[in-house]
Formats: structure tokens, C-alpha cells, sequence
């Protein structure tokens, strides 16, 4: 059980949460914001997410976000790229995310 949660939690690596994502979640929209794994499709993200926090997933929008060039001093690199995932619950569900990091 334990393994599966953790291989879950790779999955969702972490959420986004900053002004615009709180005021998706306070305004209403009972919106969420992730960033996952690039590789992982909207079936398995809505399975994953339903099954770690217990509620209804009514919508899945993902970005692919392209890399962006870093310059550090004299040394030009790329930031990697990642997949960002904005998960619609029904208006009966609610998760909190600080409580639950933190357990794991």
C-alpha cells in the first residue's frame, strides 16, 4: 500500500500554489494545480488523483510548457521542461493540500 502511494506521489510531484491557484480554489471553481510527470496521460492522472484524496474529478486541462533558456553568469543552460495539470473537482468536494504532504 505504501509503495503504491509513494509511486502515486512521483507521479503528482507537487502542487502549484501561488495567488492565481488560491483564487481558483476560493472563487468557486474548486480548481487544483499540479505538476506531474510528462510522460502520465488524463486517465491515469484523474485515477491517481480520485484515489489519493477521495474525491470526484470532474475535468483534467494539461500544459506541456516548452524549456526555457538559463543564463547563469557566463554559462548558458535549459530549464527542464515540464507538464502542468489543472484538476476540476464537483462542488461537494474540497482537498487540503498542506495536511496532506505533509503525512507523507
Amino acid at each position: 500500500m505504501h509503495k503504491n502511494i509513494k509511486s502515486n506521489l512521483r507521479i503528482l510531484k507537487y502542487p502549484i500554489i501561488n495567488i492565481k491557484g488560491k483564487a481558483a480554489t476560493c472563487l468557486g471553481r474548486n480548481q487544483y494545480t499540479f505538476i506531474v510527470d510528462r510522460q502520465v496521460d488524463k486517465r491515469s492522472i484523474k485515477t491517481i488523483f480520485e484515489n489519493l484524496y477521495s474525491v470526484k474529478v470532474t475535468k483534467i486541462n494539461t500544459i506541456t510548457l516548452p524549456r526555457k533558456k538559463v543564463r547563469r553568469n557566463k554559462f548558458i543552460g535549459w530549464k527542464p521542461q515540464y507538464k502542468k495539470v489543472i484538476i476540476s473537482l464537483s462542488k461537494q468536494d474540497s482537498v487540503k493540500l498542506l495536511a496532506k504532504l505533509t503525512q507523507e
